[in-house]
């Protein structure tokens, strides 16, 4: 593997693969973006500039001068003029799931923990993934998903029917199936992919637990995480032939924080990783119970 010389860029990008489908900027950008949330690139320093880029990669300059702009439009760095590109001083910020995600199938051994509502916007951000493993252009040698969601056979205190704060049962239904088409169909994804023989070692879970939680957290590879606040909202829905309204958690509208671990165990990022890992496992392994559809 060859680096960009004796530069103090070396050893810390992977190398453009010809075999990928995927556009050169594109893979320029998930390494970059890779190297970034591992901080081989720490907060505050700079990018390798675009001829470094253009010679290190050999593509066109337009090719590296696109990747820099996927990097600056997810917020990751900032572009200063006549200066150069540097990685943004804070980490934790608003951010996409679905690249972080797509990054994260790259690893040899990929874990996906999920706590929240319904599971919903997973559903949406792993399907690519998943896909890409089908059609055999990524290989990790194993993936396990958790995904821990609240226990719709038991009252809720929210979400809530508006006129008299009470818990809808009807409400309890509607949110089961939604949990069932997602969460399901995550887990009928990945053990399909064991069962072809395209993943040594999968597995995919879910569990229920009695409370209902008032934020998402996404767990990556244990390297990761995202977390964000349901915002609770008034919200007409159709039960049972008539229109409810509701004090309704919408996931939709959650803005997602980033933290990542890095080199230091007490920066702000590796605890809150580590809390967040601590806080779903301690869950997982006491109150949480199987769920079979």
């Amino acid at each position: 593997m060859t680096y960009l010389g004796n530069s103090p860029y070396a050893g810390r990008m992977e190398t453009i693969d010809p075999d990928d489908p995927r556009p050169a900027s594109q893979q320029i950008a998930n390494i970059l973006r890779a190297a970034i949330l591992t901080r081989k690139f720490a907060p505050g320093e700079r990018l390798p500039s675009g001829p470094q880029l253009v010679e290190r990669f050999g593509v066109a300059k337009a090719t590296a001068e696109a990747a820099i702009r996927a990097l600056r439009e997810e917020g990751l760095v900032v572009s200063r003029p006549g200066s150069g590109t540097y990685v943004r001083e804070r980490t934790e910020r608003p951010v996409g799931l679905r690249p972080h995600i797509e990054q994260a199938f790259e690893a040899a051994d990929v874990t996906v923990d999920f706590a929240g509502f319904s599971g919903e916007t997973l559903h949406g951000a792993i399907a690519e993934p998943l896909d890409r493993i089908r059609e055999g252009r990524l290989r990790p040698d194993s993936l396990h998903v958790r995904l821990l969601l609240p226990d719709p056979s038991l009252p809720w205190t929210l979400p809530a029917r508006v006129d008299d704060m009470a818990d809808s049962p009807a409400f309890r239904k509607r949110a089961t199936r939604i949990m069932e088409r997602h969460g399901s169909a995550i887990v009928e994804s990945v053990e399909e992919l064991g069962r072809l023989g395209l993943v040594p070692s999968t597995s995919a879970k879910i569990r229920t637990y009695p409370a209902v939680p008032l934020f998402k957290l996404y767990v990556l590879n244990g390297e990761q995480a995202f977390s964000g606040y349901y915002p609770v909202v008034e919200h007409t829905v159709p039960l049972e032939g008539e229109n409810v309204a509701m004090w309704d958690l919408m996931g939709k509208d959650a803005t997602l924080f980033h933290y990542a671990r890095d080199v230091d165990p007490d920066s702000t990022g590796s605890q809150f990783v580590g809390q967040s890992l601590m806080w779903f496992d301690s869950i997982w392994n006491s109150v949480a119970q199987d769920y079979h559809a």
